[in-house]
């Protein structure tokens, strides 16, 4: 097929279009620049809208908000709208505060935000392959209605999660951890409506010995606000004994969305797929249906509340928690998290912990910035050099596939703090194109500056 190039010239194309990519285009559009946002769905917001995957946490280390700017104009959009309550206390305390959502509201939110930034958009396209020359990116070559296309710009932002452009544009990569390449588990997400809280609540409290994430905090479970808890091991274990499920994971993970009886269960786990592999990933998709229609029947059977139960959708995609990432001019480590370090180039800051789900079968381990337990008021800081690329000159990555080791970005693949990121990949990104298109030349101080006068929480 011919290829035509599409005529207008951007400053930005950011390459995909969930919340780091989201983030990234309103803040580079806020700086001046032209910018067009290209994704493989029909709407934005990645997998929050596009996975099933809620709630969004989270903003906060202990009581203070450490993630603001872009990520937080998200959260008041919402709940302006009546879409989500805003940030509400995480009822078994893995977190200090989550934040329920709507996604379908979270769908329009950001296509107000983005065309009122005045972003361009191109739904239901594919990113199918990168022209570059001198070690840098002259166009993204895109599979859509309109046939083959290249869209040309200054600087290209890859938002795509798993790394595809700068991995296609000679960027060099890693994949997994590093002993056998095996990535955190897939999930596919389910939501139900319909459920009985008055009757789920019961049984919690009346059986807090098998909710011992839940016990200490059961002050909170009381109260008028969604419900999330981690349990029912005895009864998985059993289900997984006798042939009823097959799902290699340890007990059950529920998440209240807001919405009176209405739960997202985050439980399903496909391991041993990889999610740059197209024979793979549609692997993946099999199996998670799969196990969510064993998790359908577990749950009707054997978890007050859900015997009346109604299965709203799965996935509609299946969730990615890691892939490709980003070799960049440094990689954070378990250790900056851990000792949080501070960095003169920070550019966003979380408290998530360090959260790996067993890439090879059942079993969560999460390592806290506080001994004591998983609500401190510390929080670690991310470096502007995650996200540049040595080999090519006018290329960012955000988002998940950032520079850092297997156990870092296990902390870091949140949403928040994915936008937070992209909040300033996006300032970076202008700027460059303002100037001779060299992401590794951008002058850190002045995108903490705008960051911070676009609302954004620097700890300097």
């Amino acid at each position: 097929m011919e290829i035509d190039t599409v005529r207008r010239q951007y400053d930005v194309v950011v390459a995909g279009g969930g919340v780091s990519g989201c983030a990234a285009a309103v803040a580079a559009a806020r700086c001046g620049a032209k910018v067009l946002v290209v994704e493989e769905s029909g709407y934005l917001g990645g997998t929050l809208t596009g996975c099933g995957v809620g709630p969004m946490m989270t903003f906060h280390a202990g009581e203070k908000q450490v993630i603001k700017g872009v990520m937080q104009e998200i959260v008041d959009g919402l709940v302006r709208r009546g879409y989500s309550p805003g940030h509400v206390k995480d009822t078994k305390q893995y977190v200090s505060y989550l934040t329920p959502f709507d996604p379908e509201g979270l769908k329009i939110v950001l296509d107000d935000m983005l065309t009122g930034a005045g972003c361009s958009l191109l739904f239901h396209t594919f990113i199918c392959g990168v022209k570059c020359q001198n070690r840098k990116i002259e166009s993204l070559l895109l599979a859509n209605k309109d046939g083959l296309t290249a869209a040309a710009g200054q600087v290209f932002l890859d938002a795509t999660g798993d790394g595809d452009v700068a991995a296609w544009s000679g960027a060099k990569m890693t994949k997994g951890r590093p002993e056998d390449g095996a990535a955190q588990p897939m999930s596919t997400m389910m939501k139900f409506c319909n459920v009985n809280t008055a009757a789920l609540k019961d049984f919690v409290l009346d059986h807090p010995e098998k909710f011992p994430r839940l016990k200490p905090y059961l002050d909170l479970f009381r109260q008028p606000i969604p419900v999330d808890l981690e349990g029912f091991d005895e009864e998985f274990k059993a289900a997984r004994a006798s042939g009823e499920l097959s799902i290699p994971r340890e007990n059950l993970l529920l998440f209240g969305t807001g919405r009176p009886g209405e739960y997202i269960a985050n439980t399903t786990r496909i391991i041993d797929h990889d999610a740059t592999s197209a024979r793979s990933l549609s692997d993946a998709e099999l199996v998670g249906r799969r196990q969510c229609a064993e998790l359908a029947r577990f749950l009707r059977r054997n978890v007050p509340g859900f015997e009346n139960a109604l299965l709203e959708f799965t996935g509609p995609s299946v969730g990615i928690r890691g892939s490709r990432q980003l070799v960049g001019c440094y990689t954070l480590t378990a250790r900056d998290i851990l000792e949080r370090r501070k960095f003169p180039s920070v550019i966003a800051h979380s408290a998530y912990p360090i959260d790996i789900h067993n890439p090879k079968g059942a079993g969560t381990d999460s390592t806290f910035l506080s001994a004591q337990s998983g609500i401190s008021d510390s929080y670690y800081s991310i470096p502007y050099e995650v996200m540049v690329c040595p080999e090519v000159k006018n290329l960012l990555v955000s988002g998940r596939c950032v520079s850092a080791t297997f156990e870092a970005q296990a902390a870091i693949r949140t949403t928040p703090t994915a936008g937070a990121i992209g909040q300033a990949a996006g300032v970076a990104a202008a700027l460059a194109a303002t100037g001779n298109a060299d992401t590794r030349a951008v002058e850190v101080a002045r995108v903490q500056q705008i960051l911070k006068k676009q609302g954004a929480y620097l700890d300097i």
